[in-house]
């Protein structure tokens, strides 16, 4: 397995993208496209949350001359395969997943059919058009409570809900592609990622959207749990940077700073200007209390570490909320 790390040492030009008009696939499309790569999209644009935000996202995507989209599910093997026949592709990167762990609780069918049986026929596709390389986008949320900072070498075997486990599933799957066929794949395990234009379920949004509207914010426990928040632009880079060849390889993609969520609430606090009123929720059973990456493989492998502070993007973030508070008003957010 190769240990040098150059950001450019994928020569490919044609790069599938799945999940493109979510959060981390926008951003790493929108990257891609950047670098004169093309992009191939793809996504089914659900309704996880309101697909007028992707539909904003898809729409900036729709600028480059390079980027071609295609509105299928990766669930779909026969419209999958077409995509490859008809295109020329270099790598996927499977960005397309159903995310959050405790709705997955709720309705564990749609993400085994998603994050488990959609990377499967992405494999499938790969094994037969002949692209080598492969990137998947897995989860933090595997190691449960372990010792940390969590390792790419602890064991990954107690999943906490159905989320993680279909994300274990997808990598099982993938060890078995690279073993079999040769595919090189790198999988990437992210640490709560945070941003512009990031998704409207996840805590840090939620915050804003409720504190800038005077209403209490949704705290489960005290909010003493601790997370390793990782910004949209240094998982982007490393998304991109995990395209080089590797082998068969799982890297830790994440910000090596765990803070508490009151240091995070703290920080809205300043750059709202708005004391936060907090509805005190039971911690769900499925949710970790801490999370801390182990980064020295990205580093060695990838050349890779975070470079925003937690600090500078919160109020980047703010500042993007407020600047298209009236968009981002005419969503139809959930509780």
């Amino acid at each position: 397995m190769s240990h040098t790390s150059s950001k450019n040492n994928f020569k490919g030009r044609n790069v599938l993208v799945t999940g493109c008009a979510g959060f981390i696939g926008w951003k790493v499309s929108q990257l891609l496209l950047e670098m004169n790569k093309n992009v191939i999209g793809v996504d089914n644009i659900n309704n996880y949350y309101d697909p007028v935000l992707k539909k904003w996202r898809l729409k900036s995507l729709k600028n480059y001359p390079n980027f071609r989209f295609y509105k299928v599910d990766i669930g779909n093997y026969n419209k999958l395969k077409n995509i490859f026949r008809e295109n020329k592709i270099d790598a996927v990167i499977n960005l397309a997943a159903r995310a959050g762990v405790r709705a997955s609780v709720e309705d564990p069918w749609v993400y085994l059919d998603t994050n488990t049986k959609g990377t499967l026929n992405l494999l499938e596709c790969c094994k037969d058009y002949k692209v080598k390389k492969f990137v998947l986008a897995s989860t933090s949320s595997l190691y449960a409570s372990l010792d940390m900072p969590f390792k790419e070498t602890s064991v990954t075997d107690t999943p906490l809900a159905p989320y993680s486990a279909t994300k274990k599933g997808a990598e099982a799957l993938c060890y078995a592609y690279h073993y079999l066929y040769g595919l090189d794949i790198t999988v990437l395990r992210y640490f709560t990622v945070y941003g512009p234009a990031g998704r409207p379920d996840m805590s840090i949004f939620k915050f804003v959207k409720s504190m800038d509207a005077g209403k209490p914010i949704p705290v489960f426990g005290d909010g003493s749990q601790t997370r390793d928040f990782t910004y949209i632009d240094d998982i982007a880079d490393g998304t991109i940077r995990a395209l080089k060849p590797t082998g068969y390889e799982i890297i830790n993609l994440g910000g090596d700073h765990p803070v508490k969520l009151n240091y995070v609430i703290q920080l809205l606090e300043r750059h709202l200007g708005k004391k936060a009123k907090r509805k005190v929720l039971k911690r769900h059973p499925a949710d970790v209390t801490a999370t801390w990456a182990h980064i020295d493989k990205a580093k060695k492998m990838l050349g890779w570490k975070p470079k925003m502070s937690l600090e500078q993007g919160i109020e980047n973030t703010v500042m993007w909320f407020l600047e298209n508070k009236k968009f981002l008003n005419s969503l139809k957010w959930k509780d």
